[in-house]
């Protein structure tokens, strides 16, 4: 029953969709056999490496007002942002008062950073855990990122001269063509998605405990892979997904044991039927009963580990801001818990992982209202403008992600790797990713769907306490804007995320398998990593 038997998830439903019909049977098998020598083709010059790294996406669900969590704060550029955003949104300028911009401490400029902007930055007064990130070079905001097919200047929008991504200031669209990279065609795949199957392919993950794809937060396209090498595996903040009522062994209460013998030897039955779609699906679920409980098992070694501390249960806003509990935090301990074990060898009860590729979703970004406590003000108000829905998920991003980085900085190396081996802290990029920012002026009670906005990549091995890409005019009908305050992207998605799987271990064939679209773009690596 537990046999060494490495094959993906795939549901009943859709191994019946693919494989149902002789006809279909054929269409699918050739096009997995296309694929798999394409995958092939790409890694053929690589050799699975020996070290563990991991990525986790961390996506701010309909769409962060990056406006208000990066401010310019040179006091004349300061009262162009508040003009056109007050009273509603204007965040005061860093006055080292507790309710202000928090000022940052930018390297741009010296050895090895870009150049200097001759611009001053702060962050939302609710962030002051990524100041201290950012100000001791683990943070880097990447600025107006988003969605583009070709690069696109204000003119060749305005006159339709290149072609823009469909469905703009939608969030399905803009979502699916954040986490596809691929706004003008069909999209089926993710980019990390198409990571795992190049990674898989070439056996990176060799006798890895799980898929190289975890969600803690359901379906999503960024992980969906296009040949189902290393399809995604979800699993809850509590652990492993597993059969209920069916895990029977002494520890568990013999009432279980009758329907797993049952289960079991029905499961062998079909996997010694003549008839391969029972045969495989019979393999596929046995393997995934095994791996929920074999991963159930492993996590029950950490369940306990000092770092898990640094993971609050709730969320306290600073400057009076709101307590509430936070899922995102609950997601990133359980993303925390999974990297411990991935970078565990098996003989020191981990996994032996050498990559893994998270998805972790947080929502009420999409404010329309309530973005701060001072809607529908005509009069200026520090106190509550710099407090609301928009602060309370700006401190819950900002505490989740030092509780990451403290926690990985606390495991030190992994559990059983010798003395050298690199630190757990430079071995996990964090970055955020969202449907699109807002629009910069208000609309009385918050702000409406926008375009480019700027994001965060966070890690030991980032080149942090700088600044990368250009930082928009902030001016309506300016020369980066539509028209209403939504800035056209000067970073493409491509470029951010190319730059990531760069240090991920893709290589150029394979940046041209998971960012067909890359080439179009001057600069696929923006130096951030």
């Amino acid at each position: 029953m537990h046999q060494e038997f490495h094959i993906p998830f795939i549901s009943r439903r859709n191994f019946l969709q693919r494989f149902g019909s002789a006809a279909l049977g054929t269409t699918v098998l050739a096009r997995t056999i296309s694929e798999l020598n394409t995958l092939n083709t790409a890694m053929a010059a690589g050799a699975p490496p020996d070290d563990y790294k991991a990525l986790i996406c961390v996506f701010l669900n309909g769409g962060n007002d990056s406006n208000n969590m990066i401010i310019p704060t040179i006091p004349a550029e300061w009262e162009n942002y508040a003009a056109i955003r007050s009273p509603v949104l204007a965040i005061p300028n860093a006055d080292g008062g507790p309710a202000s911009a928090l000022s940052l401490n930018s390297r741009n400029g010296q050895n090895g950073y870009p150049a200097d902007d001759y611009h001053d930055y702060g962050f939302h007064p609710a962030m002051p855990e990524m100041q201290a990130l950012f100000n001791s070079g683990v943070i880097a905001p990447v600025f107006n990122v988003g969605t583009l097919s070709f690069p696109l200047t204000k003119v060749q929008y305005s006159t339709k001269s290149v072609p823009r991504p469909p469905q703009l200031f939608s969030h399905s669209d803009q979502q699916t063509q954040w986490q596809s990279s691929l706004p003008d065609q069909p999209s089926n795949s993710g980019w990390g998605g198409r990571i795992a199957d190049l990674f898989t392919a070439a056996n990176y993950n060799l006798n890895g405990g799980i898929s190289m794809a975890v969600t803690l937060a359901g379906s999503n396209l960024f992980e969906v892979s296009s040949s189902n090498l290393a399809p995604p595996y979800a699993i809850t903040t509590s652990g492993a997904v597993q059969l209920t009522g069916f895990s029977g062994n002494a520890s568990n209460g013999a009432s279980n044991v009758p329907r797993r013998n049952a289960l079991n030897s029905i499961l062998a039955t079909n996997m010694g039927s003549t008839n391969l779609q029972t045969k495989a699906y019979a393999q596929v679920l046995d393997h995934s009963i095994d791996q929920a409980e074999s991963l159930t098992l492993a996590l029950a070694t950490n369940a306990s580990a000092p770092w898990l501390t640094r993971f609050t249960n709730t969320i306290t806003t600073p400057n009076g801001g709101s307590t509430f509990t936070s899922g995102l935090m609950s997601q990133m301990k359980m993303v925390a818990r999974l990297i411990d074990l991935g970078s565990r060898s098996a003989a020191s009860g981990g996994l032996g992982m050498r990559r893994q590729i998270f998805f972790i979703q947080v929502g009420g970004y999409d404010t329309h209202t309530n973005q701060t406590n001072n809607q529908g003000a005509t009069t200026t108000n520090a106190a509550k403008v710099i407090i609301g829905d928009h602060a309370n998920r700006l401190a819950d991003l900002s505490q989740t992600m030092n509780a990451l980085y403290q926690a990985l900085s606390d495991i030190g190396r992994p559990v059983g790797s010798p003395i050298g081996t690199r630190l757990l802290k430079d071995s996990v990029t964090a970055f955020t990713a969202s449907d699109f920012s807002r629009t910069f002026p208000a609309n009385g009670y918050g702000s409406d769907h926008g375009w480019g906005g700027h994001q965060f990549v966070m890690g030991g091995a980032v080149k942090g306490g700088a600044t990368y890409g250009k930082f928009p005019t902030l001016a309506v009908n300016g020369p980066d804007d539509t028209s209403t305050g939504r800035w056209i992207p000067t970073t493409a998605v491509d470029q951010y995320a190319a730059t990531i799987a760069s240090w991920f271990g893709v290589d150029g064939a394979g940046m041209e398998t998971v960012f067909p679209n890359l080439g179009r773009f001057s600069t696929p690596n923006l130096g951030f990593l």
